[in-house]
């Protein structure tokens, strides 16, 4: 049985067995072409799982959310008075939840390849509309359904522990810190001074472990530690099977880390009696100098192979 909408805003789909009801997602299609409007919200509203509004332009689109939210915005690239890239960044920065779909021309792959770069999060040629449209409509909405869920739980966690064991890889410090980041955020740490200290500090305290502690390269013979060098190190028979254990303890009041390598340490006492200026060019001096100035605490066991960092959330 076709799908008959009713005055509420829902479809009720029947069937021999039972009745359902569905609230449909709402899709803006913005486009100064009118067939071309169309044609991408006929396709649309043919599933029966959308409902369509319409913009003939950019300055139209952003109105028309300031009034009613979509779920998701389609849009047209080359538009007049707003285009769809300039319409991608003000959603983007107005409105980060709402997903942006765009539709391309033949040629316009370098304004798309932008539009995506600020924020787009995916796109549909014109000319297979038909073929990909609603497929990639439901995925983009799906995915971002998933990541308001997941913010929701996360901000309901009272507690998040979690720990790791890192090879000695300079590229996973930057996953494990924007994960960190992310994690901070749910619990109440997402001011931008929170996650740069965070983000700064971690990375400190990981690099070193890594380069300078596991396998203990001095700045005077590696005075720039590459991953060519590291890996050549980290073959070695001394240093192969050496580790960087993280561990991760946060709650909305402080957040806990503890970073600790397989290397032989160092003298923690000597190092902390220098002064910040004679620190800051020693062996372990910038990266002590960043977390000390960051974080609220920080403790070092005595062979000076472990840091424990805490943060307080003012």
């Amino acid at each position: 049985m076709e799908p008959v909408p009713d005055h509420a805003g829902f479809r009720t789909v029947g069937c021999a067995i039972c009745s359902l009801e569905k609230i449909m997602s709402v899709v803006l299609v913005v486009d100064d072409a009118i067939v071309d409007q169309k044609i991408a919200g006929g396709l649309l509203e043919a599933s029966g799982m959308f409902q369509v509004v319409y913009a003939d332009g950019g300055s139209q689109a952003m109105e028309t959310i300031d009034r009613q939210r979509p779920d998701v915005v389609l849009t047209d690239l080359q538009m007049p008075d707003l285009d769809g890239l300039q319409l991608v960044t003000n959603i983007t920065k107005q409105y980060p939840s709402i997903p942006v779909v765009l539709m391309t021309a033949y040629g316009n792959e370098n304004v798309a390849a932008e539009s995506l770069a600020a924020g787009a999060a995916s796109f549909v040629p014109k000319t297979m509309l038909s073929e990909h449209l609603l497929a990639t409509v439901m995925q983009v909405l799906a995915t971002y359904e998933s990541e308001a869920k997941y913010r929701r739980l996360a901000s309901c966690a009272t507690k998040t522990d979690f720990e790791f064991r890192l090879l000695n890889e300079l590229d996973l410090i930057d996953p494990l810190v924007d994960m960190i980041q992310e994690i901070a955020c749910s619990h109440g740490f997402c001011e931008q001074r929170d996650r740069a200290n965070l983000g700064i500090a971690l990375e400190a305290a990981l690099s070193n472990a890594m380069v300078r502690g596991n396998l203990e390269m001095n700045r005077e013979e590696f005075p720039v530690a590459t991953p060519e060098n590291m890996s050549q190190r980290s073959a070695l028979e001394s240093y192969a099977d050496r580790r960087v254990y993280f561990r991760a303890s946060i709650t909305p009041e402080v957040a806990t880390f503890l970073v600790r390598d397989d290397g032989p340490g160092f003298d923690v006492v000597k190092t902390f009696e220098n002064t910040r200026a004679d620190a800051a060019s020693g062996e372990t001096g910038r990266g002590l100098m960043l977390m000390d100035s960051l974080m609220d605490e920080v403790t070092f066991n005595e062979q000076g192979n472990e840091v424990t960092l805490v943060y307080c959330n003012n």
